[in-house]
């Protein structure tokens, strides 16, 4: 009969070399509402308002296994010409990682992070909104498995025009 290795508890040392991925903490870095045409803007139109967002996703590393990644939201809604609202929120996670491979880190933080955090964002946005006196914008799942490719095929373009614009430089005889 052959030994089952499933259940032996691992040793110290194998335990410690386990890849570990974690949230520490949440927090709001920066949160702006304008509701420049207040009152008026509260007054419903004939034409429905517009909602123009945009999303980004940075990682800013805090020390040695530990990231600082943040959701960058950016909502402007318009009706005929004019802003009806224009809300600005950066929230962000602080991660802790053990032992994840170099080649697995980027997708990680990029994907996984802003995954987990991104509902925490969501709900701030809605209720700043909803506090603004508009109904509360709920923002769609957003795949960021896309914008994490979006972002890397740039990156690519970028260090392509670079390396193009270096052999185009004169050289001296």
């Amino acid at each position: 009969m052959a030994e089952d290795n499933q259940n032996t508890p691992a040793a110290p040392g194998e335990e410690a070399a386990q890849p570990q991925f974690g949230i520490a903490g949440q927090y709001i870095r920066d949160l702006s509402f304008e509701n420049p045409n207040a009152p008026a803007s509260l007054v419903p139109g004939p034409v429905n308002p517009a909602s123009n967002v945009n999303i980004n996703v940075q990682v800013k590393k805090q020390a040695d296994d530990t990231y600082a990644v943040e959701i960058g939201l950016t909502v402007k809604t318009e009706r005929e010409g004019k802003v009806l609202y224009a809300v600005e929120l950066v929230y962000g996670g602080l991660f802790r990682t053990r032992n994840i491979p170099e080649n697995q880190l980027g997708a990680l933080l990029m994907v996984e992070a802003p995954r987990l955090i991104f509902p925490f964002a969501r709900q701030v946005l809605a209720q700043t909104i909803q506090s603004g006196g508009f109904p509360p914008l709920m923002l769609e799942p957003v795949d960021f498995v896309a914008l994490y490719r979006r972002n890397l095929a740039a990156a690519k373009d970028r260090a392509e025009q670079v390396a193009a614009a270096g052999d185009t430089k004169p050289t001296v005889n």
